[in-house]
C-alpha cells in the first residue's frame, strides 16, 4: 500500500534560489533558522511571523514544508532579521485553533500567499506554530 505524499507546493527554482535569499540578505523578511532533522545543519528560509492576541505564529502556506517538518522534530529554531537572533521555543497548533489563525494570516499576508491556500484549501494541510522567545 502506498502511502499518499503530505500536502505540499514547491517553489520554483527562481523563488528558492535567488528570490528567498535575497528578501532575507537585504532585511525585507525575517528568515527562519531551524535545524535539519538529519544532518542538523541550520536551514533557513524566509517566514512572515504573525503577531495575534499577544501570542506570536508561523504558518506554512505551502503545506507540510522541510522547515515545518524539521521544527516539528526539534521544537526549537531561530527568528534571524538583520543584525538580530531570537531563539524560540515551538508548540504546533491544535487543528480547531488553525482556522482563526490562518484566517488572521490571510487577512495580513493574502496577497502575497493566497495561491498556495486555493491549492491547499484544507487548514489541516498548513502547519501552524506558536513560538515563545527562549
Amino acid at each position: 500500500m502506498s502511502q499518499d505524499p503530505p500536502p505540499y507546493v514547491k517553489p520554483d527554482w527562481f523563488t528558492s534560489r535567488v528570490l528567498n535569499p535575497l528578501l532575507m540578505r537585504f532585511g525585507r523578511v525575517p528568515g527562519l533558522a531551524v535545524r535539519g532533522r538529519t544532518s542538523g545543519r541550520w536551514r533557513t528560509v524566509p517566514v512572515n511571523v504573525l503577531e495575534l492576541d499577544g501570542q506570536r505564529y508561523l504558518v506554512a502556506p505551502r503545506g507540510e514544508t522541510q522547515w515545518a517538518r524539521n521544527l516539528r522534530a526539534t521544537g526549537r529554531g531561530e527568528i534571524r532579521w538583520r543584525s538580530r537572533t531570537e531563539a524560540f521555543q515551538a508548540n504546533e497548533v491544535l487543528d480547531k485553533e488553525r482556522p482563526r489563525v490562518i484566517e488572521a494570516y490571510l487577512a495580513r499576508w493574502g496577497r502575497q500567499v493566497k495561491r498556495y491556500f486555493d491549492a491547499l484549501p484544507d487548514p489541516a494541510d498548513h502547519p501552524v506554530f506558536r513560538i515563545e522567545r527562549l
